[in-house]
């Protein structure tokens, strides 16, 4: 199928900031259903599109354009940290676009047996790939401070000390409803409150459980990398600390501190902007939202690479 199975979010503000032309060799970094790759295809590009899950990957196998001769969709089951690594066993070494669409995609959310809603049952997985310790592992084994701490940096839960306890106390979890309910019971949880509790810590334990935030920076040093002179850049978050990150960065990599001030000692010239055009960030409209309510929270920032060098990632190659 080619079709996905959800409505990729700020589709048309991800397209204007791409630019796409025709022929041009683009990274979707996040294949997931592929909303972003259909219409990336559609304008003409090349596109390679990277993916952790083997689910994503597998339904990809099947569109048309990994078949044409040369193909004009390469899919890598790969985590988009290995970005670099990858282009270059392709023999790419400069691309034209990377896009980036953070987090948890909605096709993962819908499959029960996936683990990552709490709204229905399902084994307390939220693994994205299946090569490491999922949630169950890693709750029904870390002490409560650790616990704690992944709730508090990850989900910003205020009261990650008492969460962690009734974890502990619960313990063994197995299932999402299980964890809910415990998540609930310690909050004090009324049924109809405008949000359930448990959102927070079901986002910080699968943040931790997937390396979520370290893959976020790795993606983006990798996308820096890439990217040629006047190359664009186009990043999806969906919560304050992927933005966060993603801020940072292209703050950092624009010089946006630059200036000094009269007041201060003359410092050394700062390296050369890496990025240029650094858009503000941009939110959904209403119209969005209420077509698509899994797009409130989502935020895009996007910028233009220049010629200067490039800060590589560790690990990966020139």
């Amino acid at each position: 199928m080619t079709a996905a199975p959800h409505i990729p979010v700020l589709l048309d503000e991800v397209l204007a900031a791409l630019a796409i032309r025709p022929g041009e060799v683009v990274i979707d970094a996040t294949f997931g259903a592929g909303g972003y790759t259909r219409a990336f295809l559609d304008a003409g590009a090349i596109v390679h599109a990277f993916d952790r899950d083997p689910d994503a990957i597998a339904a990809g196998a099947g569109w048309p354009e990994t078949r044409e001769d040369p193909p004009r969709l390469v899919l890598h089951p790969r985590r988009f940290s290995e970005m670099v690594d990858a282009m270059a066993e392709a023999g790419i070494s400069q691309v034209d676009c990377v896009a980036m669409d953070i987090g948890v995609s909605s096709m993962q959310l819908d499959q029960a047996e996936r683990g990552f809603a709490f709204s229905q049952e399902g084994p307390l997985s939220m693994r994205m790939d299946r090569g490491h310790p999922d949630a169950a592992d890693f709750l029904n084994s870390a002490d409560e401070g650790e616990i704690a701490d992944v709730l508090y940096l990850y989900g910003e839960e205020r009261q990650s000390r008492r969460v962690a306890r009734a974890i502990v106390a619960a313990r063994p979890l197995s299932t999402t409803t299980q964890l809910a309910e415990v998540v609930r019971r310690a909050l004090g949880y009324r049924a109809g409150a405008p949000k359930d509790p448990a959102t927070r810590s079901f986002q910080a334990i699968r943040i931790h459980v997937n390396g979520e935030l370290d893959e976020l920076e790795q993606g983006l040093a990798g996308a820096e990398a890439l990217l040629r002179e006047g190359g664009r850049l186009a990043v999806v978050s969906f919560h304050s600390l992927e933005d966060r990150i993603v801020k940072q960065f292209l703050r950092d990599a624009a010089n946006a501190k630059a200036g000094g001030s009269r007041h201060l000692p003359v410092q050394a010239p700062a390296a050369p902007a890496r990025f240029a055009r650094v858009s503000k960030a941009i939110r959904p409209s209403d119209a969005e939202i209420a077509r698509n309510p899994r797009a409130r929270s989502a935020t895009l920032r996007s910028a233009t690479r220049t010629s200067a060098p490039t800060l590589l990632p560790k690990g990966q190659a020139a």
